[in-house]
């Protein structure tokens, strides 16, 4: 606990110290700032300086591709005579130590390359697309003596598809490539390129070298830059193309080609510290000069980002030091400096202690006071010490909020007494109850007592485990949630409950806990079941009022068969009275009375599983028997009004569904489309049934050659119908059925007519 003696002690003792530290730190700083800006400064000068260096060192090699090009343009050196062109080359590759190659390739594919081989040995290697051997290497040494000649078949190297000859060819003019490590040496390096450009106007072909860039990794590690500087430089892309310490320049890429880091993969904090996330994924865009600050490790930075300015080589240098480096001495003399003041500030801050409390006295009785007050010990309108005017007005705030509090507990706990919704507090770490009203009390059969300390879960159905994970979890995460659970009365009877709750945390060393309005939803329930029941009832009337609608027809579908089987009948009898010899005969009037008895079964099996009660009990079916057993219902009235139905061919797939109340559904859209096509006096009248698994889900198209539906029709809505005679309930009542069975019913106009489209679950999955 803060005492206010202390705090004016340390106060006093504070205003000594500032007074001491304002005079250090004014000279500090005002030191500081100076040798910060000479830090900013020299780091610009080794930038310009680095810079200079490299623009030097990459001068030549551009110098050097130009004036090759010129000689091949004007005709000094012919490019077709090859042995000329390469000791061109030669000349070019011995007048710059920092040169790895130098090359010259054409339109046709040919190519002179020539380039180090170790200490005063050099390697030609020329292609002739036009002869054989296509490639030979040569080997020379410094005096350009043939050593060795050997050719190599398997060679298929084309300079045309190569980066540098593809860019100068399309620039016209001299290119820089991006940084690359050279296969051979394994060095970092860069490529100047240039076209040859023939009187015509047309490329020829095009020269380039090939420069190592390590001698700029190798002057940046000679640079001086304070005591424990440094500096890197970055290519546009981010990769990092020198550094003090050549060994981190390289990395394995994809395919196992060697790269150079980016500077996020760099192993080097420090320098990733002074870059910052100024990378992007257009890449490094720094176009001009950057002062920043930054701190690694607790220790603070200066830092520096130049552009080099070279036009087309679009590479950004980064100079850093610590600041120690420049500013260290002073910041040991402040910290000298400081301790004086500190121990000028204590001498004189136990003088202002004795002065504190004698100033903290008569704070102290108006907390003594103010705690008996908050306690009940004492009234808030008792006399109060003798106390500065500031403390009387605190007191009057805080006798006002103590009354206020009182007030509002006294209030909550009546509201929760007295609601007439149950009420618990749940100790959100055990789940036991810490308090309950008498509403809650009165839902499930106990006394308020008895419930004190109870285990909420244990007053729930142990029969629905699911539930008690839910509740568990939902107190674990500490989230607001509301569930529907069945709860166990004392007397045993079960009791159907509705919970939300919401997490209330104590703060400090308290006690968190759920705050929850418990609801008796039992009868709210039954009401849902009772309604349930009277949809099944509904549903099922509805299949018997079609098969009233179907009656003729089936009886129809009946006759014939059994009109068959009586005829067949009667003929096998004759034969079997008046010849002998009639065994083939009478077999196969036997073999089409079994045929038309498998007919008339058929009929009764789908009129039975039509209009039948199961009960809404999900099963697993095959629908391709269930669309054939449709058919079969409507197929009367579909040769009444001369319409084919045509259920397309496909692999027979199992659901997971009512397996009535699907039948229902695609009857009822089989019979509107008859009718709709019927009553619009379509010429032709086709009814066409398909099934396809999409998305985890198998869809069922009805399609006609019907008219369509008008604009404006709500056709899934009660009592909403097209027919004269019709009711409005049979695209309702089966998009309930769809619905219930985890699917959805939708109508879109088709190219022919209109077609109504509904999805089931496949089997194994859940609704």
């Amino acid at each position: 606990m803060k005492s206010l003696g202390v705090i004016l002690a340390l106060a006093l003792a504070g205003l000594q110290l500032f007074a001491v530290t304002l005079v250090v730190f004014s000279s500090y700083f005002t030191s500081e700032r100076a040798l910060l800006e000479h830090a900013r400064n020299q780091l610009a000068d080794v930038g310009t300086n680095v810079i200079q260096h490299t623009k030097g060192f990459l001068s030549p090699a551009r110098s050097a591709a130009e004036l090759s090009t010129a000689l091949a343009e004007n005709q000094i050196v012919r490019r077709e005579e090859r042995a000329l062109l390469e000791g061109l080359l030669f000349q070019q590759l011995r007048s710059a130590p920092q040169f790895a190659a130098v090359y010259y390739g054409d339109e046709q594919g040919n190519f002179v390359f020539v380039q180090r081989n170790g200490p005063d040995q050099y390697q030609t290697k020329v292609i002739n697309v036009a002869s054989e051997p296509r490639t030979v290497f040569i080997q020379r040494n410094e005096n350009f003596v043939k050593k060795s000649e050997r050719i190599d078949p398997t060679d298929t190297f084309d300079p045309r598809v190569r980066p540098w000859y593809m860019s100068a060819r399309k620039e016209l003019l001299s290119i820089w490539t991006d940084p690359y490590i050279f296969f051979t040496s394994r060095s970092p390096g860069i490529t100047a390129a240039t076209p040859v450009v023939g009187f015509d106007g047309v490329v020829q072909g095009a020269v380039g070298v090939d420069i190592e860039i390590k001698e700029i990794s190798n002057f940046l590690a000679q640079l001086n830059i304070g005591k424990n500087g440094a500096a890197f430089v970055l290519n546009q892309n981010g990769d990092v193309i020198a550094h003090p310490n050549p060994n981190l320049l390289m990395t394995v890429g994809e395919g196992g080609t060697l790269t150079f880091p980016s500077i996020d993969q760099l192993n080097d904090p420090i320098a990733r510290a002074a870059f910052g996330d100024r990378l992007t994924k257009d890449g490094v865009a720094v176009d001009r000069e950057i002062r920043t600050d930054f701190v690694h490790d607790g220790v603070p930075y200066v830092s520096l980002l130049m552009p080099f300015g070279l036009g087309d080589i679009p590479w950004t240098i980064v100079v850093y030091a610590p600041e120690d480096d420049f500013i260290g001495t002073i910041k040991a003399n402040r910290s000298q400096n400081t301790l004086i003041a500190i121990g000028v500030a204590a001498a004189t801050g136990l003088l202002g202690l004795a002065l504190a409390n004698r100033i903290h006295a008569p704070v102290r009785a108006f907390a003594v006071r103010s705690a008996l007050i908050s306690q009940g010990e004492i009234e808030s309108d008792a006399p109060m010490p003798s106390t500065y005017k500031e403390l009387e007005n605190a007191n009057t705030a805080l006798v006002n909020e103590i009354s206020q509090r009182k007030q509002t507990e006294t209030e909550f706990r009546l509201t929760f007494d007295m609601a007439s919704r149950g009420m618990v507090y749940i100790d959100a770490s055990t789940g036991r109850l810490l308090r309950v009203n008498a509403r809650f009390a009165e839902i499930l059969g106990y006394t308020q007592a008895e419930l004190d300390g109870m285990a909420f879960q244990s007053l729930l159905n142990a029969d629905e485990p699911d539930i008690m994970d839910e509740f568990g979890r939902n107190i674990a995460e500490h989230t607001a949630f509301s569930l529907e659970a069945q709860a166990q009365r004392k007397d045993g009877k079960p009791v159907w409950i509705s919970f939300s709750g919401v997490f209330i945390p104590s703060g400090h060393a308290g006690t968190d806990y759920v705050v929850a309005t418990i609801d008796d939803v039992t009868q709210a329930r039954a009401y849902e079941e009772t309604i349930e029941a009277l949809n099944r009832e509904v549903a099922h009337v509805s299949r018997q009022q079609v098969m009233g609608k179907l009656a003729t027809g089936l009886a129809h579908e009946l006759n014939q068969p059994l009109t068959a089987i009586t005829q067949n009948t009667d003929a096998a009898q004759f034969l079997v009275a008046n010849r002998k010899e009639c065994g083939t005969e009478v077999s196969e009037l036997l073999a089409e009375i079994e045929q038309q008895a498998h007919q008339a079964g058929d009929i009764i099996r789908a009129l039975r599983g039509f209009v039948r009660k199961d009960g809404n009990r999900t099963t697993t079916f095959g629908i391709r028997e269930l669309l054939e057993q449709a058919r079969r219902l409507v197929l009367s009235e579909a040769r009444q009004h001369s319409t084919e139905i045509v259920i397309r061919k496909s692999p027979e797939v199992r659901v997971n569904a009512v397996r009535v109340q699907v039948a229902q559904v695609v009857v009822n859209l089989l019979r509107n489309a008859i009718e709709a096509m019927a009553e619009g006096r379509s010429p032709q009248r086709r009814v066409t049934v398909l099934t396809r698994e999409i998305d985890g889900r198998l869809q069922i198209d009805v399609e006609d050659t019907g008219p369509g539906v008008a604009e404006g029709t709500e056709l899934f809505a009660q009592f909403e119908t097209t027919k004269a005679g019709g009711m409005g309930l049979g695209l309702s009542i089966s998009r309930s059925l769809i619905e219930a069975n985890g699917g959805t019913i939708w109508y879109e106009r088709s190219a022919s007519g209109a077609r109504f489209s509904f999805t089931l679950p496949l089997e194994g999955r859940k609704l």
